[in-house]
């Protein structure tokens, strides 16, 4: 078997000369079982932790040659410099992913994609469904860095609540649902109508990343209350920079790639909820 693993001195050349690093080998520092079949992987990268923004993804490419298109997982928190990510184990290379151990290596990519604009003061309301609650810790994460920014939670589980214990440790407020008790927009009718949806003067902005009958159904929410809209659109990914022409969407401007266009899209660019 043979794997591709330029050095750490590839990445710290490509940066100093200004280009992005090539795919590259890292080592992981920690992999943990948060549910049956999610998994939160850490590995160390430098230069990731220093420039990827909430809803960019990485690349994580297996150690088997017979599997050439790398794993696309959004960063989902960020220590100094090691690199966080929380996938579903679906399929034979996210279980090959999840058998890592601390001290393995694993080779990547990134960050890659469009993430979410944050340059603006406001109430951002942090709504995702599933596997979207990743990309969401890590938003939550950069804004509360944001001294006049606040950000609350609303996510939605099937069952178990895998990503309260990370989403909650920057959020101003974090509230949750499951099947059981009904669906995002069900909890986010509840917290307009207590009052607990909007906790400052700033004017609220959602950001949402899941599954997409939810971010349809939350950008319809949000249009009817002239509410702007970011979504992180979860879509089937060969490459991841644009070359494969495999995860284009809809757009109101054409079709357009997740990956290099995305993943970060308005509702006004999607078209929905108008």
């Amino acid at each position: 078997m043979t794997t591709f693993t330029p050095t750490h001195d590839v990445v710290a050349e490509a940066t100093a000369a200004g280009f992005f690093p090539p795919r590259h080998t890292v080592e992981v520092t920690a992999v943990r079982e948060l549910t049956d079949h999610v998994v939160r992987l850490t590995f160390h990268d430098a230069f990731i932790a220093s420039h990827a923004k909430p809803a960019q993804f990485v690349n994580l490419f297996t150690h088997d040659d017979f599997m050439l298109m790398p794993r696309p997982f959004g960063v989902s928190e960020v220590e100094g410099d090691a690199v966080s990510v929380i996938f579903a184990v679906i399929g034979h290379g996210t279980e090959q992913l999840a058998q890592l151990h601390a001290g393995n290596t694993v080779d990547v990519l990134g960050p890659l994609g469009r993430g979410f604009n944050l340059k603006q003061d406001a109430n951002y309301i942090l709504v995702g469904g599933g596997l979207g609650v990743p990309p969401l810790v890590y938003a939550a994460q950069k804004i509360a860095d944001m001294a006049d920014s606040v950000a609350t939670s609303v996510i939605g589980y099937r069952d178990a609540h895998f990503g309260e214990e990370f989403v909650s440790r920057y959020t101003d407020r974090s509230f949750s649902i499951d099947n059981a008790q009904g669906n995002v927009v069900d909890l986010l009718n509840r917290l307009e109508q207590s009052g607990d949806l909007y906790v400052t003067d700033h004017a609220p902005i959602i950001l949402s990343c899941g599954p997409l009958p939810m971010m349809k159904a939350v950008a319809a929410w949000a249009a009817e209350r002239d509410m702007p809209a970011q979504l992180s659109m979860e879509q089937r990914m060969g490459c991841g920079y644009g070359t494969c022409v495999l995860c284009t969407v809809d757009t109101v401007d054409g079709r357009l790639k997740v990956c290099s266009d995305g993943p970060v899209f308005t509702r006004e660019q999607l078209g929905w909820g108008e």
